[in-house]
């Protein structure tokens, strides 16, 4: 799909094709439109559709009448029927009089300047416009982040109570995710640390600013991306660490019940044994089997009361 707009008046609304300042935008294109739109602006079509490839890492790279920027921004994916994070591509073509984004999916970074939500944007000021979008990556790296930290706050406000083995996978598909973003904001990183020495268009000073802003921004997620790692990697620790002790103390409690009721065992099989009567104890006493059984319980008793003692149960 291919959509073009325009700004005129602070305010953007769509063309019927491409002009001068306009902004075209490809979403999930094929290779037809991809050579259409490459051969009108005189761009080699591999540049053009190389976002749609979810493998390609983030760069900058200056061709002739053109330069293509490649950056990784945040989408969600269905992964074990749940919704997960992941980075997929985003590609910026600027031209001396256009610029072009291509992506797979309609990403809400670009959302906002279609909806006329961006102040001070304007598809003919191109250069202001990467910096905004870039701007834009970042927060929605950051808005994301907090995000997962809140599900792995809901996976950890559980490990008092009903704790599952599937909040053990939940944590490791955060952390995963995790490891998406940390990769795709330090690639995207380098890419800002070029822009800085980019000359081939003019900057006003207030866009050196805003690529001051972006990469803190950027830094910054880059920041929270690790320190929630960290917080993630401990949650898990602790979380394998209960479930553990958890059927460990099953086991002891198994165990000590196993140990209390074997004294009843041993002490029938005792005297289930094919023997003259005379030759076992209490076999002629007037109530035997009841002074046999009330012992039984004494000793199980005092057996159980030593395990208590001990708190083994």
């Amino acid at each position: 799909m291919i959509k073009y707009y325009r700004t005129d008046d602070r305010k953007i609304h769509e063309e019927e094709g491409i002009s001068d300042g306009v902004w075209v935008a490809m979403i999930h294109p094929d290779i037809s439109e991809g050579e259409i739109i490459a051969h009108k602006l005189g761009i080699d079509v591999q540049d053009l559709l190389a976002a749609m490839d979810d493998e390609e890492s983030s760069r900058i790279e200056l061709e002739d009448g053109y330069t293509m920027i490649l950056v990784d921004i945040p989408t969600v994916e269905i992964r074990m029927e749940k919704e997960a994070y992941t980075t997929i591509p985003l590609g910026i073509i600027l031209t001396q009089e256009n610029i072009i984004t291509v992506c797979t999916e309609d990403t809400p970074v670009l959302q906002g300047f279609i909806h006329n939500r961006v102040k001070e944007f304007s598809t003919k000021k191109k250069l202001r416009f990467v910096y905004q979008i870039l701007f834009r990556i970042s927060t929605l790296y950051q808005s994301d982040l907090r995000i997962i930290d809140k599900k792995r706050t809901e996976i950890e406000e559980r490990i008092e109570g009903d704790t599952e083995d599937i909040d053990l996978i939940d944590l490791h598909a955060l952390e995963s995710t995790l490891v998406y973003f940390a990769t795709s904001l330090r690639a995207n990183g380098v890419v800002l640390d070029r822009l800085t020495r980019y000359r081939r268009l003019e900057q006003y000073p207030e866009d050196k600013d805003l690529l001051e802003d972006v990469i803190v921004e950027n830094h910054q997620a880059i920041e929270m991306t690790s320190i929630y790692r960290d917080i993630i990697n401990g949650t898990r620790e602790l979380l394998s660490s209960v479930i553990n002790n958890r059927l460990n103390n099953v086991m002891k409690y198994l165990t000590s019940i196993t140990l209390v009721m074997g004294i009843p065992t041993i002490i029938s099989g005792f005297y289930g044994m094919n023997v003259d009567s005379d030759w076992v104890p209490l076999a002629r006493t007037a109530h035997g089997f009841l002074i046999i059984a009330l012992i039984t319980i004494s000793i199980c008793g005092l057996l159980f009361a030593f395990l208590r003692k001990k708190r083994i149960l």
